[in-house]
């Protein structure tokens, strides 16, 4: 396995980015050649998250474009204020396509705080409700509100659809309390940086609890700062959560690709409830 520093990777055609925005501006020049780049090194498989009802149609066309991209669907904490019945509904239609694999990103933000906290709170629960109702897993953002979010999570999710804690950015007891409501994290370049406290959280979970994401076109990676990051770059958090578990590149892409295709590929996407309707 490669060291720390500039050095060319072995190409791993087992590389998953579970968590990018490229229906987002940042990509309208080069959208088909940021995938295709991300292809090339070795990224077999893409999830693009749209966070609000004006990036879901982008996000159907580019699934249905390119089988190596997956799609999500919900309304951001950000938008919260905007969530209605209407949004739902069409939210409910998109969220049937086939190759939309989870609800999300939604939960809580009380950092930005731009839409208000009851707001924020009540479309999570609703779309909670609405991927329980659909059959889908859940992708959870939170910022500055762990406490709401683990009562929420637990009165809501408990034994309930596989649910993933995306960009994940909390200390260590935090994790070991989603762990054991059966939580997946999953790991953006953030991991690469120093002092973030999330080695430690990456030392302490097991392997198959975890996911590899870049949440591009934010958080590149350390080596990339400065650059808009892409899916290409989830080969740095993968190396570096290869290097905190003392593992093979190789070793640690495989168990994180068998992990995504647990939580969002299986057959039996619920864990015991399959798609309504």
């Amino acid at each position: 396995m490669p060291g720390r520093g500039r050095m060319c990777y072995k190409i791993i055609s087992m590389f998953v980015d579970s968590h990018c925005h490229l229906e987002m501006e940042e990509y309208v020049d080069d959208r088909q050649a940021v995938i295709d780049r991300a292809a090339r090194g070795g990224v077999s498989c893409m999830v693009t998250v749209g966070t609000e009802i004006r990036y879901f149609g982008k996000v159907l066309e580019i699934i249905e474009r390119d089988a190596r991209v997956y799609g999500a669907l919900g309304t951001h904490p950000h938008n919260a204020k905007d969530y209605s019945s209407e949004i739902e509904e069409k939210t409910r239609g998109y969220l049937r396509h086939p190759r939309v694999i989870a609800c999300g990103e939604i939960g809580l933000d009380f950092y930005r705080n731009l839409s208000p906290a009851a707001l924020q709170i009540e479309a999570f629960r609703r779309q909670i409700a609405l991927a329980v109702e659909e059959g889908l897993p859940v992708i959870i953002h939170s910022r500055n509100a762990k406490e709401k979010t683990l009562e929420i999570l637990r009165e809501t999710l408990k034994n309930g659809p596989r649910t993933v804690v995306h960009c994940y950015s909390y200390d260590l007891a935090t994790a070991k309390k989603l762990l054991d409501m059966g939580m997946y994290l999953s790991i953006p370049g953030t991991v690469t940086y120093r002092n973030t406290g999330l080695a430690k959280v990456v030392r302490y979970v097991p392997l198959d609890r975890l996911l590899s994401e870049t949440d591009a076109p934010f958080l590149a990676p350390a080596s990339e700062r400065g650059r808009r990051n892409e899916p290409a770059f989830v080969k740095h958090v993968v190396r570096e959560i290869a290097l905190l578990k003392g593992k093979t590149a190789e070793e640690t892409a495989s168990v994180l690709m068998e992990t995504f295709k647990a939580v969002f590929l299986s057959g039996d996407k619920t864990g015991g409830q399959g798609r309504t309707g």
